[in-house]
């Protein structure tokens, strides 16, 4: 079945899409249950706090763009905490060094015990946000957009890509159930001379039993781009067009804008924020970039409590 427009939805309705309870619950609930095990938080618990209250803020300690914080409401609620919470900020802010970005109260074990898994979660997805800002600033002014990618961290990938979005990007497939991505391993099984009559087939049997999101088919050489626009328009929506040069890629689109069959262009493979400028400047329409969900790391975000 064909998926919903997630690019086109606004960050509270896309979180919602998005993430099945089914898939939240068990998101939240294996975190809790690797920092919690049989035991809980035994430092709180030796300590016997009681029902002493504190009350403090989650606060940046560096600049950057905010993702996550549904993430944190959803972990308290299923943890039944006793803390009261309010954003400050909207996922998709940026934030700057010291700035609070939610505000807190309640019974100090109970915060103590969730501390790290909501700045886990909060801290990861703010970096895929803040990165994936960086690239979407660099291309500015072009007719290109940023897009993720399927390597993500096994386990979250939709807050990842919902995390993509918060930074400005669009996103790719969510995986290999919703569109047709069809790459140079698969087309192993496709005598080269052949190339477009396969394409072609693959494409038919696809929309005739899974009516994908879209089409697409990655080419490494230029001429294996000119059978795939020898195509009838609309069979392939997009073309990869992986580890080409720019100058290959200006050719391309020439190529492409001179056809009858007119897909839109995605780059791809090893493109860094001092290069996508450049790419972007090829004419290409989409830019997919691994590094926003595989290699962004984690903002520094910290949580201060003080008596309340």
């Amino acid at each position: 079945m064909k998926r919903p427009e997630y690019n086109s939805l606004p960050l509270d309705a896309l979180f919602q899409a998005m993430m099945s309870e089914e898939e939240l619950l068990r998101i939240i609930d294996s975190m809790l249950a690797e920092d919690l095990g049989d035991d809980g938080d035994v430092t709180s618990e030796s300590m016997e706090l009681g029902s002493r209250t504190a009350m403090g803020d989650i606060v940046s300690r560096e600049s950057g763009v905010i993702a996550g914080i549904p993430m944190v409401m959803a972990i308290i609620e299923r943890a039944d905490a006793t803390i009261r919470v309010e954003a400050s900020i909207s996922d998709g802010d940026r934030c700057s060094p010291g700035q609070p970005i939610m505000s807190f109260s309640g019974e100090l074990a109970d915060i103590l015990m969730l501390e790290r898994s909501m700045l886990n979660i909060l801290g990861q997805l703010s970096a895929v946000a803040t990165m994936t800002r960086s690239f979407v600033d660099a291309v500015s002014g072009t007719s290109a957009c940023i897009c993720d990618t399927r390597k993500t961290i096994p386990g979250i990938r939709r807050l990842q890509k919902y995390a993509v979005r918060c930074g400005g990007g669009l996103m790719h497939r969510i995986g290999l159930f919703d569109a047709v991505l069809v790459k140079d391993n698969h087309l192993k099984a496709v005598p080269p001379d052949q190339l477009a009559g396969g394409i072609a087939r693959i494409a038919a049997q696809a929309r005739e039993k899974f009516q994908p999101s879209f089409i697409e088919v990655e080419v490494d050489d230029l001429e294996q781009l000119q059978q795939v626009l020898e195509l009838e328009p609309g069979v392939v929506d997009i073309v990869l067009l992986d580890n080409m040069e720019p100058a290959t890629m200006r050719k391309a689109v020439s190529m492409r804008d001179a056809a009858a069959c007119s897909p839109a262009f995605e780059a791809s493979g090893g493109i860094t924020l001092e290069t996508v400028r450049d790419v972007a400047m090829t004419g290409v329409e989409r830019i997919a970039i691994g590094a926003l969900t595989h290699s962004s790391g984690c903002l520094d975000i910290g949580l201060d409590v003080r008596d309340e």
